[in-house]
């Protein structure tokens, strides 16, 4: 969607109107999210600005340098390693909450504008086009495995996708993943690599050339090679790696090693801290001693690894969000621990398809307590009863937490949105009683008048714009209409538009209204929407971004059971 401007303007004059009225009505809206208790801001500002403004992701990095980090597991630890280790030479701008898409990208681009260095966390099917706006000078590869097969489809399409966006930016610097056959792929043919030895992982996605289709050898040794040469006469094979995780640390290109004592667990965490240092030093000049201590001092990434404490319990919190991914957490869950909640959704942004459950390997956890939880619980349950794993099944993850021992330690393994709502909550003090003539905790200041905080906000931008006839009041208010129409019923009940309802669900019903039969725009309302965009992009079902429940809490969480219901599927390889 295009905004109107109005023929009076001049086109420069017009460009400078625009852009301003990005940035204004981006931080209102961010703003507007924050003071109604929504959310951090982190999408919304970003579809606002966005939504006038096409062409501000380019204006504002304004030819500063910037790193791109992407992959299938790890970029949020790696981009929040990898700013620390910039910030040892200079301020950093960068996505940390990990909104990875357009929106998020401008509104970190938004909260920091005058930042020595860019480093962006970015979604794989994003990269190509994010790449053309910002020009990067580096771009950092981590890996690349099945991942939400139903919005990102196959991965030899992303390595392509990944490779040709390399092929248009000859003079960007590439850190490269040498274990992970598709990120080689990806960089093979650049000449500016920088290649980053993490060590053997997840080899179920490397069988086959990406380029041939040839078969891939591995030995022992962690060495590769493909059985065909490319279509020009080259061998395709594992390059010989500049930085080189060992068990002693980090090996750098001058052969000295740096003890990797990182705050955060896991094998895989060494491997992004390893890529982090290297994208510093050949990006932004960082002394290699300097990045090593800044990687080290990251313990906590949007709440992953954190220990939050609940009701007498410390609840230890691992997110997975892939088989690859799923592989790694598994191996950091804590044996002794006195419970085990594995929790798993299947909203759009964790991919409808759950059939990837059955290609990990769910290990024996000893005497711990494992309960199934999760809006799709009893998919799970039944693939821990095929691995023989004995569990029991509540739907309800908080109740799934308050099911295990108090007074001692619970591990919570779980995907994105069963992640993320399930951290809210345990977070969260208990909601007042919600006032049903506004969708509002009773007695809030937000429900008086039946105005909600979103519509008292359109006029307010309105009227700092000046007189009422100025046509870049008119732009802001209508954009900030406009994405409340992008987020559907969502954006409409806020700004108290008329709304596509039908009878509201039965409580109980998946889609039952989550908040009295109204909703909130909210950055996660704004990130699913995106998320759905970004999937109707790429050619795979448009699923709306409140067809399931928010969380398992949202609806009657079907009856708890010690065996999975004879006949349920888990989706099927």
């Amino acid at each position: 969607m295009k905004l109107p401007v109005p023929k009076f303007l001049s086109p420069e004059t017009a460009h400078t109107a625009r852009a301003a009225a990005a940035e204004h009505a981006a931080k209102a809206a961010t703003w507007a999210s924050r003071a109604t208790g929504r959310g951090a801001g982190g999408m919304i500002g970003g579809l606002v600005a966005k939504t006038i403004d096409p062409t501000i992701m380019t204006r504002l990095v304004a030819g500063r340098p910037v790193v791109l980090v992407t992959g299938t597991n790890g970029k949020s630890t790696t981009t929040k390693m990898l700013a620390a280790a910039c910030s040892t030479v200079g301020s950093v701008c960068t996505n940390s909450g990990g909104d990875n898409m357009d929106a998020g990208i401008i509104s970190a681009l938004l909260e920091t504008p005058g930042a020595d260095t860019i480093v962006l966390e970015v979604d794989e099917l994003h990269i190509p086009h994010v790449a053309d706006a910002v020009n990067p000078t580096c771009l950092v590869l981590l890996n690349l495995s099945r991942d939400q097969l139903d919005r990102c489809g196959e991965i030899g399409r992303i390595e392509k996708a990944l490779r040709d966006t390399v092929a248009r930016h000859p003079d960007m610097t590439v850190v490269a993943n040498c274990d992970d056959v598709a990120m080689t792929s990806v960089a093979f043919d650049s000449d500016n690599v920088v290649w980053v030895s993490v060590g053997k992982g997840w080899l179920a996605d490397s069988a086959s050339c990406p380029r041939t289709g040839g078969y891939i050898v591995h030995d022992e040794s962690g060495d590769w090679w493909a059985k065909n040469t490319l279509d020009d006469g080259r061998e395709f094979r594992r390059p010989t790696p500049d930085w080189i995780v060992t068990a002693e640390g980090l090996s750098a290109p001058d052969a000295t090693t740096y003890p990797l004592d990182l705050a955060v667990p896991g094998k895989a965490n060494r491997g992004n801290a390893a890529q982090a240092v290297a994208a510093a030093v050949v990006s932004c000049g960082a002394d290699t001693a300097q990045a090593v201590k800044a990687t080290s001092r990251v313990h906590d990434v949007a709440g992953r690894y954190a220990t939050i404490p609940f009701e007498g319990r410390m609840v230890h919190m691992l997110l997975a969000k892939n088989p690859a991914g799923w592989q790694e957490a598994l191996s950091m869950v804590d044996r002794s621990a006195d419970g085990l909640v594995i929790a798993v959704n299947g909203q759009v942004a964790d991919g409808v398809d759950l059939s990837w459950l059955w290609d990990v390997t769910f290990e024996d956890f000893g005497d711990t307590p494992v309960i199934a939880a999760g809006e799709r619980g009893t998919d799970l349950a039944v693939r821990l009863t095929y691995a023989t794993i004995d569990h029991r099944l509540i739907h309800d993850c908080v109740e799934a937490v308050r099911a295990c021992p108090p007074g001692g330690r619970v591990e919570v393994l779980a995907n994105y949105t069963a992640f993320r709502d399930l951290r809210k909550n345990l977070t969260r003090p208990t909601p007042p009683d919600t006032d049903r003539a506004t969708g509002t905790p009773a007695g809030d200041p937000r429900s008086t008048g039946g105005e909600t905080a979103v519509g008292r906000l359109a006029r307010w931008a309105r009227r700092m714009a000046g007189p009422d006839d100025n046509p870049l009041g008119e732009t802001i208010e209508a954009t900030i209409v406009n994405v409340a129409e992008v987020c559907g019923s969502v954006g409409r009940s806020i700004i108290g538009a008329p709304a596509k309802t039908t009878a509201p669900p039965t409580s109980g019903e998946p889609g039952s209204p989550s908040r009295t039969g109204r909703h909130w725009l909210d950055d996660d309302d704004a990130a699913a929407a995106e998320t759905a965009a970004a999937a109707d992009d790429h050619g795979t079902p448009d699923t709306p971004a409140d067809d399931a429940p928010r969380s398992a809490a949202d609806h009657t969480a079907a009856p708890a059971s010690d065996t999975p219901p004879v006949g349920a599927g888990a989706g099927g390889r």
